[in-house]
């Protein structure tokens, strides 16, 4: 089996950077993070984009599709992870320790109120697995995107922490179903 093409793609700046922005805060893109978007995606050879429902993700989604005749589908599943009471706020005004706490085992220490890891990975699993086999476009989070490497290619998460996903980075899969699922990084563009 030849598998199927799968792009991740991470929205693009948004218009306040530098923050803890997960599942609740849905910060506005900048147009050009939107454009940088776009670009990424016109010579994928895509059937079908997929988009999480916040705003950085979903207005990227549309423009891409405007552009490619192809309505986004809308998936609450590929939001990025609750920050629950630091969504929102600068790495610098969260309690180093427990900040510290958090990046070292997200699922022992997730932020007050919020998510861990494991309940991420749990919904990007169920999204993947519904993926019809065919190239498909995901705009989508880092956070969903470093849950969707664990998932396919099984990356752990210390190495997932050690490698930089900047905004309107492009991850492009072969993924395979059946008895031994897994997945191929393709391309990686900034």
């Amino acid at each position: 089996m030849n598998g199927f093409a799968l792009h991740l793609l991470r929205h693009g700046k948004p218009a306040r950077p530098g923050l803890l922005m997960g599942a609740r805060t849905d910060g506005a893109p900048t147009p050009e993070g939107i454009a940088a978007c776009v670009a990424q995606a016109a010579d994928l050879g895509i059937e079908r984009i997929v988009a999480s429902d916040l705003r950085r993700c979903r207005l990227a989604g549309d423009a891409i599709g405007a552009r490619l005749a192809l309505a986004p589908a809308i998936d609450l599943r590929w939001r990025e992870l609750d920050f629950g009471d630091w969504d929102g706020m600068a790495a610098d005004q969260v309690d180093a320790d427990a900040l510290g706490r958090f990046w070292n085992d997200p699922d022992l220490s997730p932020p007050p109120g919020g998510e861990g890891w494991s309940a991420l990975v749990a919904r990007v699993s169920t999204a993947i697995a519904d993926l019809a086999p065919r190239p498909t476009l995901v705009v989508t989070h880092g956070g969903a995107i470093r849950a969707a490497l664990h998932l396919l290619c099984g990356f752990d998460r210390q190495r997932l922490w050690a490698f930089d996903l900047p905004y309107g980075v492009l991850v492009s899969l072969r993924v395979w179903r059946g008895a031994h699922p897994g997945a191929q990084i393709t391309g990686l563009r900034p």
